[in-house]
This record gives structure tokens, sequence and C-alpha cells, in this order.
């Protein structure tokens, strides 16, 4: 406990009512390892290159559960004067590295750290600054990594991350990865962080028993079948997040359609297993009806030149970028559970594919601030559902939302140890749904939605740089309550009295300052907007029925207390 100097009671209680809102907005960073930040973070051996492109190519062994690989990185280095002359390549216990070739040379490299080496990487001239006029066109570099081992092993995918070895129904070999949070590390070598994506894309070329399919991210570039064994190759010309490449391994079938989207004739392919064909055909007839309400709300699918895939996996579900994985069992809701407004659609095809928005188009540059990436794409099951069948149904799925919040630990995670935050599902898409309603004008919120996919197109960004952008767009200033939101577990309660007309409001349990609109619907049935602030009374003369439910406007997350 903090010991105040004796300057009163009254006083050391207002300093530890401060010091108590401060650490509520200040992430916790004890309990982390060299680990985690060598994970986490960027320093000297990753900030002098940027990944242009990976070339993965993986040929995994079913029976001893081993892959052996290599990976080239095409990257290009930095212009600064700083440059290390070691690289950080990430690459997880207990995978091996066995060479590293640069052109015809090899180059040496040590073990750093339980999941990452250092490469020792001195070919090159330092280049001068870009400013200087002698300044050189910096070519692009590429090294080759080859690697060798038993992977982790995912034992509840996809929560558990690591290689997936499972068989189907039929009692035949069907592999995967599941990697989020945990790190595509887990199974190829690479820089594993979330803020350097390939800008030119990556290809994965999987080596299989020629009686299996191979299928992965982006289009099919090459197939070769010899001596019992087959290779397929797979690209994709857009950056994708490190986690989101991924090898899908089994007897699959393929069948697949043409969408007229926004911006053309987008291909939609399916992959599953060969006895679940016809489900999938019936079962996916609900791609199209997500394809439209994500286009009429985020705006262009972001990857038509990839195109959109639908692959079974031996998981749930994860957002593979063009190849999202599907593990529904063919049913609505969450593997045919869920409230009869959950029923109403398949939450892997909504989820899943409404992160190719926001999680693979727009991609938070640390894994403190996956709530924009969950958050959004929670919020898009409210609006798929509004778009269909109408915002009392999107409404009631979104205040049934809240009982799945915790309240326990921020949104926001710790910077630099790649921690992600509480409460980025339920809390975030009604903390989105919240903005809404104070914006107040359904085609300005969709316009802001659309915006960011556009503004931010294929980048990695911050929260501050969308929270600055929503404020900017909607001319209002969300800083308090992204504040109150994100940073804190306190949700601001409203408190209310009221008596003969005069009805009066107050925020508590909030950050000093804190203030924002709220509706209720007067005994007329008018809807009255006010805005109450967290330090003294505000008086509205209203006639109400305060015996009323839905007296104050649900969709705002907030609670109430009368006084």
């Amino acid at each position: 406990m903090k010991i105040f100097p004796s300057a009163g009671l009254i006083t050391a209680l207002m300093l530890l009512q401060l010091s108590v809102k401060s650490q509520l907005l200040v992430p916790r960073t004890e309990g982390f390892t060299r680990t985690d930040s060598l994970r986490g973070s960027l320093n000297e051996n990753r900030n002098w290159w940027d990944v242009m492109r990976y070339n993965i190519s993986v040929t995994p062994d079913y029976k001893s559960k081993t892959i052996t690989g290599k990976t080239e990185i095409i990257f290009s280095p930095s212009r600064d004067k700083t440059i290390s002359q070691k690289m950080q390549i990430d690459l997880q216990e207990p995978l091996i590295i066995d060479s590293v070739i640069s052109g015809t040379k090899k180059l040496v490299f040590n073990k750093q750290d339980t999941n990452s080496w250092l490469v020792n990487f001195s070919v090159f001239k330092k280049p001068v600054p870009e400013k200087s006029a002698k300044a050189t066109i910096i070519q692009d570099e590429s090294i080759t990594i080859y690697y060798h081992g038993k992977p982790r092993e995912a034992i509840r995918p996809p929560w558990d991350g690591g290689w997936i070895w499972k068989k189907d129904l039929k009692d035949r070999p069907w592999m995967s990865v599941a990697c989020q949070g945990l790190g595509s590390s887990v199974w190829y070598p690479c820089k594993d962080h979330q803020s350097d994506e390939p800008d030119n894309g990556a290809s994965l070329t999987i080596n299989v028993p020629d009686t299996m399919m191979a299928v992965a991210n982006g289009r099919l570039i090459k197939t070769a079948k010899a001596n019992g064994l087959a290779t397929y190759s797979w690209e994709v010309k857009n950056p994708i997040n490190n986690y989101n490449i991924i090898p899908y391994i089994g007897k699959y079938v393929h069948f697949g359609e043409t969408y007229k989207g926004e911006i053309g004739k987008l291909t939609c392919d399916y992959w599953v297993l060969d006895y679940n064909l016809e489900k999938a055909k019936e079962q996916f007839k609900q791609v199209p009806k997500m394809l439209q309400a994500f286009e009429y709300w985020f705006g262009p699918y972001p990857f038509y030149e990839d195109g959109y895939k639908l692959v079974e996996s031996p998981h749930l579900g994860m957002e593979h970028q063009s190849a999202v994985a599907y593990g529904n069992y063919f049913l609505n809701g969450r593997q045919g559970r869920g409230s009869s407004t959950a029923m109403l659609f398949d939450y892997i095809i909504v989820h899943e594919s409404g992160h190719e928005w926001f999680a693979n188009n727009i991609t938070t540059k640390d894994i403190a601030d996956m709530w924009v990436h969950e958050s959004f794409t929670c919020y898009s099951e409210t609006i798929y559902l509004e778009y269909w069948f109408g915002k009392d149904s999107a409404n009631k799925y979104l205040q049934a939302q809240r009982r799945g919040i915790g309240n326990k630990a921020t949104m926001i995670g710790t910077y630099g140890v790649n921690k992600e935050g509480a409460d980025i599902y339920n809390k975030g898409a009604n903390l989105i749904h919240t903005i809404r309603q104070i914006i107040n004008k359904d085609d300005k919120f969709r316009s802001i939605l659309r915006g960011l996919n556009k503004t931010f197109y294929h980048q990695t960004i911050t929260t501050k740089q969308l929270e600055d952008y929503i404020s900017k767009q909607a001319g209002y200033d969300f800083s308090k309550i992204f504040d109150q939101y994100l940073r804190t577990t306190t949700v601001p309660v409203l408190q209310w009295k009221y008596s003969a007309g005069l009805l009066q409001t107050k925020w508590s349990n909030c950050n000093d300052g804190f203030t924002m609109p709220i509706r209720f619907t007067d005994a007329k049935g008018k809807v009255v907007t006010i805005i109450p602030n967290s330090s003294n009374w505000t008086n509205t003369k209203a006639t109400i029925i305060e015996a009323a439910a839905d007296f104050w406007d649900k969709n705002f997350y907030t609670t109430y207390e009368k006084l």
C-alpha cells in the first residue's frame, strides 16, 4: 500500500482514487518474460528489414507427426544507417533450423531464445540515407531457411494452437494448422510480428501422398504428381497476416460459383470432405447472402484477386484470408446451438468471413489492439441480421451478447509482449453499437465502416488511428468514451430521479470528465436525447412512464440506477 504524507485523510483518499483510475488506464506489464518481448515487440534485429514475400514449402508426415520445410523470405532492407547485421527469425521449439542460405552463401545462425534465432546477415553493403544526394536504389534481398521437426500439436484447436493431426469419419488423415495468438512460427520460420505483412503476398507449396488433396490461401497455381506424391502450390497476391497462411490436407472435393460483387466477379470456391458434399452445397448458399450484406456495410470484398474460399477444417473455424476455415457441421448457429436469432444464420460463415474486412484487410500492428479485429467482426453478426431480418432481430441479438461480458480486464491488452485484451468480442460489439447510437445516422455510420476499409485498405494500424478516424468522420469527440470502454473495466451507470415533470440525470462509475448522450422515450412516445455529465445533475423537463420497461434506450451499453 502506498504511504501518503500527512496531508489529511481527504487528500489521501483523493490520491488513492486517482491512482486506481490511472491503473485502469495503463495495462499491467509484470509477469512477462524475455520470450514474450522478443515475440511481441520490434527491435534492432527486426526493424531494419521489411518482409516483401514468403515462399513456403512444407512436407508433413502423418505417422510421425513431423514436418520438413523451407521458407524463402524476400525482404527490403532499410535505408537507415543503423542497419543491424543480424536478423531475428522466429521458429518455435521443438522445430529446428537446419541451414540458412542467401544466394549461394551459407549464413551463420544461432538460437537466441526458445522461439527465436539470430541470423548473421552481412552480405550486402549498407545503403546511405535516402535523403542523401548519393542515395542508391535498394534491391530486395532474400534468404531461404531449411528446417524440420515435430511441431507443437494443437490439442483443442482453434483455441489451443499448433499443427492438427486428425482423422475424418472414414479414418483417413486430415491435417491443418491453427495458430492465431500462438503465432505462425509454430510451424514455419518467419518474422512473427503482426505489423509486418508480406507486401507482395505469399505462396505455399504442400507435398502430400497423391491420395490426398492440399488446399491453401489464394489460387492454385501448380499441381504435380510423381512416385506416389502430389505437390500443390497456392498463391496469394495481396498482403496477408502470418497466422492466416494455412495448409488444409485431406480427402477434399470442390465446387464453386461466381458472385457478382460491387467491383466485378468474385470467384467463390468451396473445399469439403467428399462425404459432406451435398450438405455443403445446401449450407453454403448463405455465402452470397453474407457477401451481399457485408459489401453493403463494409465495402467491396478486399481480396478479389485471390478469391473467396471456405475450406472444411478439423476445428470450429478461423479467418484464414481467402481460405476461411469452416467446421460448423453445416448447421446454423454455433454447431447447431444458439438463441432463436442466432439460429437464423451459420455463425462461422458470417463471423469468420467478417474478418476478411476486420483482421485481414485492416490489421492491428500489435496484438494488444486485437479488439479491432474481434469487436467489429462480432458486430458484423448484428448487422448481417439487420440487413436480412430487420433491426428488431439485430438489436435483440446484440443485447443478448451482454450476458457474456465479464469486465474483469481491459479490452486493450499489454503492448510489446503479444498479449491481447479481454471482452474483445461481446463488449466490443456493444461499444460499436453504442457509438452508432451516438452518431444517430445510419448512413453516416455505414459510411464510416466503409471508409475505414477504404482508408486503411491492406494496412496495419493502431487503436489510436481508428479512434481518430471515427471521431473525425462522425464530427464527435469519442475519446472519453473509448477511454472508458477500452481502457477500464467499469461500465458507466446513469443515475436518474424523476419528480413532477423533472427528470434529473448524471453519469457515475466512470472516468472524470466522462459524458455521453443517452435516449429515452417520453409518455407520448417521443424519443428524447439528453447529454448528462459526471460532475453535476442534468435537468430535463419531461413526462415519462416510470414503470415502462423500455423507458431508456437499451441499445446503449450502460446500466441505470434510479435514486
